[in-house]
């Protein structure tokens, strides 16, 4: 396949020009790190107050079910708006969109001391999608920019840990100061760190430029035609991404219900969920350096999301802690496998200046999995009980690694 609106030796020629024009070079490692510190330090403050917003709706006497709606709408903006973002960050420069991305996460978190209605704090989390929307694909598609192929699984790995381990530390340091200083406080908190992030990226991030050297309404048109339509194995880790979602969200939502019913305390809760997202962070850097050396990085994510599906089915058949407890080592484990793999895969599926398309459909597919769980296993659940509905939602993610297997075995376009 071709790219009829760009001539290929013009694209090359953009590409090593943009190069030449970064305006501080780096060595991989040092942007590696600088970029690691900017995602922890996003997600850090940003998942400060994720926790907090619901218990600070109900104290504003706001009811379960619109604190579920406030909840949505932060899951809904950046799920649909994180594929076309992506795409803009290939027209518009990468930097300049995280950078907007900081200042309306920024601003949210200071608009949430003053916002004291249902339709208020609708508005804010609405804004706050919009904010994730701009930073996540963007600094997934910079990771790529600037990493060697060689070096992708690695890169990957060390970046999803700096992530994961900020949205582990955000929560615990908003809870702490919620508890000892009040909800304000972590609003401010959280603001005022996003603020110093804005600085750090605005100083030290380099930016790559433009990848598109027009950004004509036909070309673009043309662009994601080929890349999303002609492009099966981008489909298939975008299929890949959807089948982790759906089950993190089943594990996320349903299995603190299903532990309560087995009589779990709320603190053995947490102890599951803390020894899944330890496991899920530090296994990624050694799985994303086991992906660089694999031949066939597919193998990994086929491999990685089985163990994930089995994890989940685990869980609907869990009767004690310990139970629970492995199935939640297991589910980090595989869950780093597959998700380190699929981003370098991603970046390895399409030409560089479809990075921002790659990564914003990765993340929409993250978040739409996590609003159909939502919305789907809640029903089946009720009707056939956890066992069973664990059990499906481990059938449909096996149908999508299936998907995945099938579309990966079409070729990447000789272009690419």
């Amino acid at each position: 396949m071709k790219i009829k609106s760009l001539d290929i030796e013009n694209f090359r020629g953009l590409m090593t020009t943009i190069e030449h024009n970064t305006a501080t070079p780096l060595s991989y490692a040092m942007f590696l790190t600088i970029i690691c510190l900017i995602a922890f330090g996003c997600f850090t403050a940003s998942y400060m107050r994720l926790p907090i917003v619901p218990l600070y709706a109900k104290s504003l006497g706001i009811d379960i079910a619109h604190i579920g709606i406030i909840n949505s709408f932060f899951f809904m903006t950046a799920g649909i708006l994180s594929l076309p973002i992506g795409i803009l960050s290939d027209q518009l420069g990468r930097k300049r969109l995280a950078v907007l991305g900081l200042i309306l996460l920024s601003g949210t978190s200071f608009l949430l001391c003053i916002s004291e209605t249902h339709i208020s704090l609708c508005a804010v989390y609405f804004i706050y999608g919009v904010g994730m929307a701009l930073f996540g694909p963007t600094m997934m598609s910079l990771v790529a920019d600037f990493s060697p192929l060689t070096h992708l699984g690695r890169s990957y790995g060390w970046y999803t840990t700096a992530l994961y381990s900020g949205m582990s530390l955000g929560p615990a340091l908003g809870g702490f100061v919620a508890e000892n200083f009040g909800f304000t406080r972590v609003f401010l908190l959280s603001g005022s760190f996003l603020l110093v992030n804005i600085c750090i990226t605005l100083i030290f991030l380099p930016s790559p430029g433009r990848i598109h050297a027009s950004g004509s309404k036909t070309q673009i048109f043309l662009i994601i035609k080929q890349d999303i339509i002609g492009n099966r194995p981008l489909l298939g880790c975008w299929a890949a991404t959807l089948g982790g979602a759906f089950g993190l969200g089943t594990f996320m939502t349903f299995v603190p219900l299903h532990a309560r019913n087995q009589g779990l305390k709320l603190d053995q809760i947490g102890i599951i969920f803390f020894i899944q997202g330890l496991v899920n962070a530090l296994s990624r850097i050694p799985l994303g350096y086991l992906s660089d050396k694999v031949d066939g990085r597919q193998k990994l994510v086929v491999l990685g999301l089985t163990g994930f599906s089995a994890s989940v089915a685990g869980f609907g058949m869990s009767v004690s802690l310990n139970h629970f407890i492995i199935c939640a080592v297991a589910m980090g484990l595989s869950m780093a496998l597959a998700f380190t793999s699929v981003g370098a895969l991603l970046a390895e599926t399409v030409p560089p200046g479809s990075r921002g398309l790659a990564m914003g459909g990765y993340n929409a597919m993250i978040y739409i999995g996590m609003m159909i769980c939502s919305a789907l296993m809640g029903y089946i659940i009720q009707k056939t009980g956890f066992n069973n509905g664990f059990l499906i939602a481990a059938v449909i993610i096996v149908a999508l690694i299936a998907l995945f297997y099938y579309l990966m075995g079409a070729k990447v376009p000789d272009c690419y």
